[in-house]
């Protein structure tokens, strides 16, 4: 690697001034909270062999910006591989170009973002009250013992259940 060259800044300080504002009076400078910092060496003086360190580094970033310029014109590297896309991204877009009415699709989306927004915050209200979330629990659990106990328990219940499922689901998706 070339090296490189760097400048240093060099700052001063002061036991007198702390935070930019000189202090109120003799007693405050020499309290414990006053920090005091080091300073800085002086900054290194310019010679023969800093100009020549110099123009080995902007021989250096020369390179380099020649080597970006090359990738982004397109000229890739042999180490650089090329990832293929997900096949649920490809299905995606696939059906997205056989959309027609695009304005509409997208009108729908927002909206149903925008109601689950809205009823996300209408729970979170209704979940604030007193009461309300505790009878809303025990309804769902006693809904869900009586689903589990009308539908899951037998066999010919449970068969009639799984049925039904697979129809709505030829339904919905249209394919057996």
């Amino acid at each position: 690697m070339a090296s490189t060259a760097s400048s240093t800044l060099s700052l001063s300080s002061s036991s007198t001034i702390i935070d930019g504002k000189p202090p109120r009076h003799p007693a405050t400078a020499a309290s414990p909270q006053c920090v005091s910092l080091p300073t800085l060496p002086p900054p290194p003086v310019p010679s023969q062999n800093r100009s020549q360190n110099s123009w080995k580094t902007t021989t250096y970033c020369r390179k380099l910006a020649r080597n970006v310029v090359a990738m982004a014109t397109g000229d890739a590297p042999a180490e650089v591989a090329v990832t293929e896309m997900p096949e649920i991204v490809k299905t995606i877009q696939a059906a997205w170009d056989n959309v027609e009415d695009k304005y509409a699709v997208t009108t729908l989306a927002v909206a149903g973002v925008v109601a689950l927004w809205g009823s996300t915050g209408l729970i979170s209200a209704i979940d604030r009250l007193p009461l309300v979330p505790g009878v809303l629990e025990i309804v769902g659990i006693g809904y869900s013992g009586w689903f589990a106990y009308k539908n899951l328990i037998f066999e010919p219940d449970r068969e009639a259940l799984f049925k039904k499922i697979k129809e709505t689901y030829k339904d919905v998706i249209g394919k057996s």
